[in-house]
């Protein structure tokens, strides 16, 4: 049953593979010159594809989170690689952005530029807005990641925080034309969430952005309030030649996962690629659905995506993943014949350490002859520790790419 549960998430995972999904929809050569930046965890991986696929002809430099960039025997031609911290900000991204945005300065219309995006784009690639402090706007991210906000909401505010977030770095791309393509990590797969989107018009306002850090509690000088910027809005004639283009989704990650499930003669309840909220919360709600399921003799894997959150100010460690799975196993009570997987896509949970966690029949069993408090630890946010323990962590390693959580209840009633 291990074997089945890491035999779908290793589809979910290859089916975002940059050397498989990209190629094919790679623009022909420009008359020009042509530039490749990018930003996120599948940026080093993205940019071999497109020096393999174009040659000398590509120039230019992304920026990858640390441990997910180039590895020995690879290279990216004239494309330069760099690596900087997540989720959090660090100097190397603004170091990153100050590269990226010189690579598309004096462009012309007979030029070209290929973005590409993936999940940590928005903290790989950071240049402040004027007046606003590079040690404001780390501050402002680690406080909003701690509130428990949605992604969707927080990119709001890197948007309107940055000059290169939400729709800027096409603006400093114009007059060239502009192809993004992009790896999705968040609920709907929305253009303007993915890494901030720095090469699409931004509906939100600088008000919006002003709401959603009073909504969260997150303070802000009256200097850096006064310094929100506006961004690029629908309409605006620097966005008219920029093409977005997904080349990989959580949907078609699960959808891979449920072509092994059902190949193995599995029937399959999707529950989707954007269900958000409180790991511990739709823990128990799933848990439900595979009880209910095993009451009555079904046999079924039953899979869902998305970006669920955590909201605590304990130091417990553990990410969202560890942490649906540990509620999980408390809501099924060693429920018979019930196995789950959670797991990050990218390979890092809230940390490197590992993706997610296995569950079993046995988990809770298991965690008492090793005086394994689950109660404590899911209360303390300490699930690292207990699955570590138990044997149950999914390591992957870094994956280079990133479609957000994947998550697999098996229900084996009638199993022969």
């Amino acid at each position: 049953m291990r074997d089945f549960l890491h035999a779908m998430l290793d589809a979910a995972i290859s089916a975002a593979d940059p050397a498989r999904c990209l190629p094919p929809h790679l623009p022909p050569l420009p008359a020009g010159r042509l530039i490749v930046v990018g930003a996120g965890k599948a940026a080093g991986v993205m940019a071999t594809v497109v020096a393999r696929h174009y040659g000398d002809r590509a120039s230019g430099v992304v920026v990858t989170r640390y441990g997910c960039g180039l590895r020995p025997g690879e290279t990216a031609g004239a494309i330069t690689v760099m690596e900087a911290a997540h989720p959090v900000p660090g100097a190397a991204a603004m170091t990153a952005a100050d590269r990226i945005l010189a690579a598309l300065d004096d462009l012309g219309e007979a030029d070209a530029v290929i973005c590409l995006l993936s999940g940590g784009g928005s903290a790989l690639m950071e240049r402040p807005a004027p007046g606003i402090a590079f040690v404001e706007i780390r501050r402002i991210n680690r406080d909003l990641l701690a509130s428990g906000a949605p992604i969707f909401d927080i990119n709001v505010v890197r948007k309107h925080l940055s000059a290169i977030k939400g729709g800027g770095l096409v603006a400093a791309a114009w007059p060239a034309r502009v192809w993004t393509f992009a790896i999705s990590d968040v609920p709907g797969d929305d253009p303007g969430t993915i890494a901030s989107g720095p090469t699409v018009a931004d509906p939100s306002s600088r008000a919006d952005a002003l709401a959603i850090l009073r909504r969260y509690r997150v303070a802000i000088s009256p200097g850096v309030a006064a310094a929100v910027a506006e961004t690029p809005k629908p309409g605006e004639p620097r966005l008219a030649r920029s093409t977005f283009q997904l080349v990989a989704t959580p949907a078609s990650a699960l959808a891979a996962a449920a072509r092994v499930a059902r190949d193995q003669g599995w029937t399959v309840l999707e529950l989707g690629g954007e269900v958000q909220g409180e790991a511990a919360v739709v823990a128990a709600d799933h848990a439900a659905i595979a009880v209910d399921l095993t009451r009555r003799g079904e046999r079924a894997v039953i899979l869902s995506g998305g970006e669920l959150t955590v909201t605590h100010d304990a130091t417990g460690t553990g990410g969202p993943n560890r942490e649906y799975a540990l509620a999980l196993a408390l809501a099924l009570r060693a429920a018979p014949q019930v196995w789950a997987i959670a797991a990050d896509t990218d390979g890092m949970d809230g940390s490197a350490d590992a993706a997610g966690a296995v569950v079993t029949p046995d988990t809770l069993a298991r965690a008492r002859t090793l005086h394994l408090d689950a109660e404590y630890a899911l209360g303390a946010h300490d699930s690292g520790p207990f699955f570590h323990a138990l044997g149950d962590a999914v390591v992957t390693g870094a994956t280079r790419t990133n479609v957000a959580d994947f998550r697999a209840i098996v229900v084996a009633g009638g199993r022969p």
